[in-house]
């Protein structure tokens, strides 16, 4: 797997994240325990960082169907078994979470992973966490752009005295510890919605689209929204920096790819489809369609994840890409082996690729 060097900052950055949904093998109809796959989650990351991967992202839910709820717990378990790759949130729902609880989380996190702690701050694909945190859905908007807000300021200042609509004010209070870094990085997930790229943009944030279907230049308006909105209050363009992620699995062939991913990502999409109360499944002809080089899915070989990822960053001129290799059940050797690939295979081609002149 390929090491990177100091000439390689400027290039394209790749990373993988998980939601950690636990499933059925839809093979073997057995799945494993919860601490099998946070032990598994945290055997991914150390291989990632091992390969020279950028970045480490974990999702948050709320739910007996994924594992992952403590978010910056896990990823502090992994700073201790990883070196140098950065380790982020994917995603932190910011509507239902205390600023100063998770900016105290974060600092701590930094401190703990020597300066590589992250946030992407979104709404995430379920809405659990608001009853069960006591918040009313209705007010999501106002409390993301509140919480936001708090949150810029608790990072610029250790002593803040703020007031909003919906949390008790701050007087003075000390914001401690302080973090590594001078700012914990915060990038806001944007699922399609073109009012979440111009938030992103006013605060001149990193963007994150989670592209997941169909075509990518789909999302080409989202990227020009963002980068006007950011230039327009007042914010350079170099520092707005857009990330796409995606589902993927990597084999040495397409066929063999195509082949042993299509059971375990038709069988995360029939669970997911349930929980929304629809039972459309995908058929063979369909995933075929999905994974032909002008769709977003990123299944095949090397050379063909390298390629599409490349023919994105032509599209939206992106700074990184980060993708979910271990949905549905599949079985940890079987991401491990994506994973290697990615880092060993596709990473060089792209960087090489993408490399500023």
């Amino acid at each position: 797997m390929e090491k990177r060097t100091e000439g390689q900052q400027s290039a394209i950055e790749i990373g993988i994240y998980t939601l950690g949904d636990i499933l059925p093998d839809p093979h073997t109809l057995e799945t494993i325990s919860v601490k099998q796959r946070l032990q598994d989650i945290i055997a991914a990351a150390k291989l990632a960082d091992e390969g020279g991967l950028d970045i480490f992202g974990l999702g948050e839910h709320h739910r007996h169907d994924f594992v992952v709820s403590a978010t910056p717990v896990l990823l502090a378990a992994i700073a201790r078994e990883t070196m140098r790759i950065r380790l982020t949130s994917a995603t932190t729902v910011l509507s239902t979470v205390d600023p100063v609880r998770l900016f105290e989380d974060y600092a701590t996190l930094d401190l703990v992973s020597d300066g590589r702690a992250e946030i992407i701050a979104g709404r995430g694909a379920f809405v659990e966490s608001f009853p069960l945190f006591g918040y009313e859905l209705s007010d999501y908007d106002e409390l993301f752009g509140e919480n936001l807000e708090l949150f810029g300021e608790l990072s610029r200042q250790d002593t803040v005295t703020w007031q909003g609509k919906h949390r008790r004010a701050l007087r003075a209070a000390a914001i401690a510890p302080r973090p590594i870094q001078p700012q914990i990085p915060i990038w806001v997930g944007v699922g399609g919605s073109p009012q979440s790229a111009v938030r992103a943009g006013e605060f001149g944030l990193g963007m994150v689209m989670a592209i997941l279907g169909g075509s990518p230049e789909r999302f080409k308006p989202l990227v020009d929204i963002y980068r006007e909105t950011g230039i327009a209050s007042g914010f350079d363009a170099a520092s707005l920096k857009v990330g796409v992620t995606g589902h993927g699995y990597i084999a040495k062939d397409s066929q063999q790819a195509r082949a042993e991913y299509f059971p375990y990502y038709t069988n995360y999409w029939s669970h997911m489809n349930r929980q929304h109360g629809s039972d459309f499944r995908i058929t063979q002809e369909e995933f075929a369609d999905m994974t032909a080089p002008d769709q977003a899915l990123f299944v095949g070989s090397p050379q063909e994840i390298a390629e599409k990822i490349i023919r994105q960053h032509e599209l939206f001129g992106h700074q990184r890409f980060i993708a979910q290799l271990d949905i549905g059940g599949i079985p940890y050797a079987k991401v491990a082996e994506s994973i290697e690939l990615l880092a060993g295979k596709v990473a060089p081609i792209v960087r090489e690729a993408t490399r500023a002149k």
